[in-house]
């Protein structure tokens, strides 16, 4: 009995192991490690084209790393949770799960952690200061890939430029999953392709005291109908797909560019065992 207990405290108090840096769950699903650190949320007021809702730039900090879905959720990866698909019509099963609500996120939040509860993570929908967090992976400008985009870095409307007329042509269409270049944090897709929701409620702006500065979604008070959106999307303008871009749409109403991806928290740390 003095043995067990002598090797339970032994164990209580070994340091947890690293996270890995990525990982794929039993779905096939997936996950970057994004590092803990602090950034500025929002668009500085010198930036060309910003919004009002992109006001009051203040900072952020993330105490812990937290993994992001490295793509948008596929089609495929959408039948093997839920069995259905409203765009069966469609061939290639890499393409984003596009035509979602919120609430039809939410459904497979809770099925994907009913058929993965055991294997160590759960799952939901980034908020907006973690999906500006990795999507600027670091950077400060505009998009993560600079001052301005090209049609061979991010699928958007060429025509619709943010800058200087890009090179390059539209695709006119949303793209197989991971077909344009990652940001420096190894995520695809950040900027365009679809739509993305988040946790949030939609504010109008950062001005108030009640926004969160540690990376939680920004909720409470009276149920609002509208929440957040990310990214730009294959029809959409340059200006949208910046990373500090918002976009409010009714959480019930689903839309041909609207798709997401998802967060995976860790349940379970690990142990370091060294006689292993």
């Amino acid at each position: 009995m003095v043995l067990l207990i002598a090797v339970s405290i032994f164990l209580k108090n070994l340091p947890p192991a690293p996270l890995p840096q990525f990982f794929t769950n039993p779905i096939g699903m997936e996950f970057e490690l994004i590092p803990a650190g602090s950034f500025q949320m929002g668009s500085p007021d010198n930036e060309a084209m910003r919004d009002t809702c992109e006001d009051t730039q203040h900072w952020v900090t993330f105490s812990q790393p937290f993994y992001m879905g490295k793509y948008e959720v596929t089609r495929e990866e959408w039948e093997k949770v839920m069995g259905v698909n409203n765009n069966s019509k469609l061939e290639d099963k890499r393409l984003p799960m596009a035509g979602v609500t919120w609430e039809h996120c939410q459904s497979f939040l809770q099925t994907l952690k009913e058929k993965t509860k055991n294997d160590g993570y759960t799952y939901r929908l980034p908020s907006e200061a973690e999906w500006e967090y990795a999507c600027r992976a670091g950077t400060t400008t505009p998009f993560s890939f600079g001052e301005n985009i090209t049609t061979d870095q991010v699928n958007y409307n060429r025509t619709q430029p943010y800058d200087s007329p890009p090179t390059g042509e539209n695709c006119g269409t949303a793209t197989s999953v991971g077909s344009f270049p990652a940001n420096a944090w190894c995520l695809h897709d950040m900027h365009g392709n679809v739509r993305e929701w988040c946790q949030d409620w939609y504010h109008p702006n950062y001005n108030s005291n009640d926004r969160p500065t540690d990376g939680r979604a920004w909720e409470g008070g009276t149920d609002n109908p509208l929440r957040v959106m990310r990214g730009g999307w294959w029809d959409g303008c340059a200006r949208d797909c910046r990373s500090a871009s918002r976009y409010k749409h009714n959480k019930s109403n689903p839309h041909l560019s609207y798709g997401f991806r998802v967060v995976a928290e860790k349940t379970s740390a690990p142990w370091y065992f060294p006689w292993k």
